[in-house]
């Protein structure tokens, strides 16, 4: 206590932390802040420093920073993003654990794309749950369909010379450049709508609806401006196609198609050969 005032809270009283996310499925859990108070917010975060060295948060408001940098000064690193307004946090010297450090690379790579510069918050999020599941990521942006020939060399430098796993396709208003991308590409694509558009279908509304209803084959589509689950699914393929990549990696070769065959013949069997007229 000082002043009257509590400092520190216990999280038991208002979570129940995932500590184990990331060992049990690759993606780690990623504290949502701006439903929290702050003081929820700092609880959850030191007890994942604790438990796991690591504390990632999503949508951290500014009241927020200030206390998480002065909270944690000396005994964890912070590595903040500030156009997606999120938050690492990794347990510094003797308290860090080994799977505190940078993630190790698995192999996984991910390409996001966004239509417009507005949509980089959200493709941001997405970015940095990748890296945080130890992916390498390329990003492109402003390659919406209002230009469409802007997109044809940051795709074709994605697929073929970076070799993406996945990509991540961030857009709103009229959300088509997800469809467009799905298309071409020879890799699945996430499509994540954003909160960008005004008027009738704004708020990301028409963009969702526009993705969900593509005939484009291969993309998947998470809620508007879920840039922290399209992350999370775009690392999981990666890191899928990473392993199947790796030396000695158990596989079930591809299928040989039968020697040819005699079609069977449709004629009914009940029924006399034919004769010559």
């Amino acid at each position: 206590m000082r002043n009257g005032k509590r400092l520190t809270w216990d999280w038991e009283e208002f979570a129940s932390p995932d500590f184990g996310r990331h060992d049990r499925n690759g993606v780690p859990e990623v504290i949502l802040s701006d439903r929290k108070t702050v003081e929820q917010s700092v609880a959850i975060a030191r007890a994942f420093l604790e438990r796991t060295g690591r504390a990632i948060l999503s949508r951290v408001g500014p009241e927020l920073e200030v206390r998480l940098r002065d909270e944690f000064a000396g005994t964890a690193e912070l590595d903040w993003q500030p156009r997606c307004r999120c938050a690492v946090l990794r347990a510094a010297g003797a308290a860090a654990r080994p799977w505190a450090a940078t993630p190790a690379p698995t192999g996984g790579r991910v390409g996001i794309l966004t239509a417009g510069t507005s949509d980089i918050p959200a493709a941001e999020e997405a970015a940095m749950v990748a890296r945080e599941m130890g992916c390498e990521v390329f990003t492109a942006t402003d390659l919406g369909v209002a230009g469409l020939h802007r997109l044809i060399e940051p795709l074709r430098g994605m697929l073929e010379e970076r070799g993406v796993d996945v990509l991540v396709v961030a857009a709103g208003m009229d959300g088509a450049l997800p469809s467009v991308v799905a298309g071409l590409a020879t890799v699945p694509v996430i499509g994540l709508p954003t909160s960008v558009g005004y008027g009738h279908g704004g708020r990301g509304e028409a963009a969702l609806s526009a993705m969900l209803q593509s005939g484009a084959p291969g993309l998947c589509v998470v809620n508007i401006d879920n840039g922290v689950g399209a992350g999370g699914v775009a690392g999981m393929i990666a890191n899928r196609a990473a392993r199947g990549r790796e030396p000695g990696h158990a596989h079930r070769p591809a299928a040989h198609p039968s020697p040819a065959r005699k079609p069977p013949s449709r004629r009914p069997q009940n029924l006399p050969p034919r004769t010559a007229s």
